[in-house]
C-alpha cells in the first residue's frame, strides 16, 4: 500500500454546486497564491512570446491582430498546460459537467489602460463571431447548451481595470440568435458607447445578434467580479456577462486567461477545417481537444495526447 498522501479534492459540495446552477457561476475561488502567480507570470510572459510552437501559425494569427492568435496556447507552453488540468480548477468544472471532461479552447483576455469594457454577451454554440457552430451538444441534451469557462486573473481584476461583471440567473434563457451575422468592424474598437459605459465586442456590435432588437440587459442586477491574482471563476458562457473598461487609472493591463471545458460528449468545431473570426483564419491542422478527466468513448474530436518531449501535447 502506498504512504502518498491522498490528493486533495476540490470538488463542490452539495450547496456549492447548488448556488452554481441558480446562479450560472461559482467563485471566485484561489488556484494560485498571490505572490506565486505574480512570479509565474513573469516568467512565463517572456516565453510565450516565443510562437515557434503555436499551433496556429498561420500569418492572421502571426500577426497578432486578431483575438485568434490568442487561443490554445496551452498547447505549446507547459504552465498553461499544467493549468488547465489543475485540481482546483477540474474537479470543479466535474461537478458541473461529469467525470469525463475536455478543455477545448483557451484564450487570452488582455485590457489595457484606456481599452473599451467588453459587451453584455451569451455564448451557446459559439457561432457568434463567424455563424458557424463551433460546440454542439446531443440532441438528448437539448436543456444545456454552452461551455463551462474558467477564468483566471493573472493580474489584479477590480472595477477600475475591467474585471468581469455578470447578472446572476441569466444562464438558462438565451437572448441572443448566434446563427444572425455580426459585421466586423475594427475601426470601432474603443469607440462605441453604450449606456454611458465604453463597451464593445473586439470589433462587433454584439447587439446585432439580439432576438428582440428593443431588449437591454437588466444592468442593475449586475455583479462586479473583483479578483486578486491567482483566483479563477468558474461560469456558464451562457450566463450575460461583460467586463468595465479599464480605466487608466493605474498603467497596468488586466489580463485574464479563459479555459473552456465540455463533457466528451460535445462536438467541438464540427465539419471544420479553419475558423474564421475577429478579422482573420487559422488552421484547425494542429489542434487538438485536451482530456482533463475520466474516459473519452467518442471519436468525433480532434484529440492531443501528453508527451514526455519539450512540448506538452501531440496531436493525434
Amino acid at each position: 500500500m502506498s504512504d502518498a498522501p491522498a490528493r486533495e479534492s476540490f470538488s463542490l459540495s452539495p450547496e456549492e454546486l447548488d448556488s452554481f446552477r441558480r446562479n450560472g457561476y461559482f467563485g471566485p475561488f484561489k488556484v494560485y497564491e498571490i505572490e506565486e502567480m505574480k512570479a509565474i507570470w513573469r516568467k512565463e510572459r517572456l516565453r510565450l512570446l516565443d510562437r515557434s510552437n503555436a499551433v496556429y501559425q498561420d500569418e492572421a494569427a502571426q500577426s497578432g491582430n486578431t483575438n485568434i492568435s490568442n487561443y490554445d496556447r496551452h498547447l505549446d507552453n507547459t504552465f498553461l498546460a499544467d493549468h488547465i488540468m489543475r485540481p482546483q480548477i477540474v474537479d470543479r468544472v466535474r461537478g458541473a459537467l461529469g467525470p469525463d471532461v475536455l478543455c477545448w479552447r483557451t484564450e487570452f483576455f488582455p485590457k489595457y489602460p484606456g481599452d473599451e469594457g467588453t459587451d453584455w454577451h451569451q455564448a451557446d454554440t459559439f457561432a457568434n463571431a463567424s455563424g458557424k457552430p463551433q460546440i454542439l451538444w446531443p440532441d438528448e441534451f437539448k436543456e444545456f447548451g454552452g461551455t463551462i469557462t474558467v477564468w483566471a486573473a493573472l493580474t489584479e481584476a477590480n472595477e477600475d481595470n475591467g474585471c468581469l461583471q455578470f447578472i446572476p440567473g441569466t444562464h438558462e434563457q438565451m437572448n441572443y440568435d448566434e446563427t444572425k451575422k455580426m459585421e466586423y468592424e475594427p475601426d470601432a474598437i474603443n469607440q462605441m458607447d453604450k449606456e454611458g459605459i465604453r463597451r464593445g465586442f473586439f470589433g462587433y456590435d454584439y447587439r446585432e445578434l439580439q432576438k428582440d432588437p428593443n431588449w437591454k440587459p437588466d444592468e442593475s442586477k449586475a455583479v462586479s467580479m473583483v479578483m486578486r491574482p491567482g483566483e479563477a471563476i468558474m461560469f456558464w458562457s451562457t450566463l450575460m456577462h461583460a467586463s468595465w473598461p479599464h480605466s487608466g487609472k493605474t498603467d497596468e493591463m488586466r489580463l485574464g486567461f479563459a479555459a473552456r471545458y465540455v463533457p466528451t460528449c460535445v462536438q467541438i468545431y464540427p465539419d471544420t477545417d479553419i475558423i474564421e473570426e475577429y478579422g482573420g483564419a487559422v488552421s484547425l491542422d494542429n489542434y487538438g481537444a485536451v482530456l482533463v478527466a475520466g474516459d473519452n468513448d467518442y471519436d468525433h474530436n480532434r484529440m492531443v495526447t501528453e508527451t514526455n518531449t519539450g512540448h506538452p501535447f501531440t496531436v493525434r
